[in-house]
């Protein structure tokens, strides 16, 4: 399954990531490489868009959490943008709704940002 991972530049606020496909195994990968690479570069504060992301399994999880550790290493955040409700389900049985704030859009991530 093919995944596309692009990334954009709120201001003094935060980077997006934006995700359209599935994270799964084959594709964590590149995720997780997009997500380091903005880490390395010292951008803590991110907002992963799951908007278009149809599955997610517990590679893809890994990822978000791998990622998570390491920015609050440095006093950051990872918001999440989710709408779809199986999506939302998976970080609620999970448990992982308690560590990651989820938001309905960008626009509601980056006000957030800004209130912290």
């Amino acid at each position: 399954m093919d995944i596309k991972v692009s990334t954009s530049t709120v201001e003094n606020v935060a980077e997006i990531v934006s995700i359209n496909g599935e994270i799964d195994v084959y594709t964590s990968p590149q995720v997780k490489q997009v997500i380091n690479a903005l880490i390395e570069k010292g951008s803590y504060n991110l907002i992963i868009n799951l908007e278009q992301v149809r599955y997610i399994d517990s590679t893809g999880l890994g990822v978000l959490i791998g990622a998570l550790k390491k920015v609050r290493e440095q006093s950051g955040h990872i918001f999440l943008v989710c709408v779809d409700q199986q999506i939302k389900k998976v970080f609620t049985i999970t448990g992982l709704i308690k560590i990651f704030k989820i938001f309905e859009n960008n626009d509601q991530a980056i006000e957030a940002f800004k209130a912290e």
